[in-house]
């Protein structure tokens, strides 16, 4: 559970709004440190939009000083306005502002329906910004198979499972790293997604195979977390960060394009396997990767080069020439 107590710099309304989000709503830590840097930056900004501080100090601003009054004061232009200098003066884009519009609704729908400290809920009338739609970026399976064929290094059999594990289940960055040993289950793995919740992903042959060669060398003496499946050099759980240079490293030394592949591109990648090859349900491929809604997973339905020339190709009209 998060330390709100790290959260001094911002109204203790908003104090109030993220330890709701952590115990009542069970959101995970990463999802309250989003929560918290979008609504510091949002009184940041209404402190230099009201003239009280001023913007070359923006990064330094202490908002705890924002009281009811001050928020009961927000007008809907307002949240145009900031929107706009996220977009200005932040260089945010759509997906950033968008997020931040989630956030403002969540907010201000806790300090109107559950606190009961507002009249009105400004949010109502926000509009989010509009996302371009983007297909996943994700590898081939030729491509797969090359970056297999080529990791190596110090920890070669630990990384070596790690990538099979992504590619094989889709699992988050998160939720890999935070895999105890304890939730291996014969042929299935629990894991803790976003908002904390469990699911079961059970385990092909590639996978267990990779898990069992690990076994064998993960160190066994003088390992400070006993419960970590993959741990570091210094024998402490992995980190995020080591996952995501080991990920960069193999994909170069695989040839293909370290600014293009990161570890939430080989869970695309997984997806993209499994609904392509795999014959797999677009709702059995939704509770594979834990999405909270099916509009989600559909990203991955799209029909790539290959399948757009067959459908072509299989055109009745296909065959008919002019003689």
């Amino acid at each position: 559970m998060a330390d709100l107590r790290q959260y001094k710099d911002i109204p203790q309304h908003a104090r109030n709004f993220l330890s709701y989000l952590s115990t009542i709503k069970g959101k995970s830590d990463n999802t309250i440190n989003e929560y918290y840097y979008d609504l510091r930056t949002f009184f940041r900004f209404m402190k230099c939009h009201r003239g009280i501080s001023k913007y070359d100090e923006f990064d330094a601003l202490d908002c705890s000083d924002i009281n009811l009054d001050f928020i009961s004061n927000i007008m809907l232009d307002d949240l145009y306005e900031y929107l706009m200098f996220a977009s200005s003066d932040r260089d945010n884009n759509a997906n950033a502002r968008a997020r931040k519009v989630s956030s403002l609704k969540s907010f201000f729908n806790y300090m109107s329906n559950k606190a009961h400290l507002l009249d009105v809920n400004i949010t109502k009338e926000l509009d989010s910004p509009k996302i371009p739609s983007k297909l996943p970026v994700f590898l081939s399976l030729d491509e797969s198979l090359k970056l297999l064929e080529n990791v190596d290094g110090e920890f070669k059999i630990r990384d070596y499972c790690i990538i099979t594990l992504f590619l094989n289940c889709g699992m988050r960055l998160n939720e890999l790293v935070n895999i105890n040993i304890f939730d291996i289950h014969r042929d299935s793995l629990v894991v803790t997604g976003k908002g904390n919740k469990q699911r079961t992903i059970y385990l092909n042959d590639a996978c267990l195979d990779a898990i069992k060669n690990y076994m064998e060398v993960r160190p066994k003496d003088n390992v400070i977390d006993r419960r970590a499946l993959f741990l570091s050099k210094q024998k402490t759980r992995i980190s995020n960060n080591m996952v995501y240079r080991m990920i960069k490293k193999n994909i170069e030394r695989a040839g293909l394009d370290p600014s293009i592949y990161s570890p939430h591109k080989l869970r695309h990648t997984a997806a993209t396997l499994m609904y392509k090859y795999g014959n797999v349900d677009v709702r059995a491929l939704q509770e594979i990767l834990g999405h909270e809604h099916l509009s989600t997973t559909q990203i991955y339905t799209h029909i790539d080069e290959e399948q757009l020339r067959d459908a072509v190709d299989k055109n009745p009209l296909s065959k008919i020439k002019n003689n």
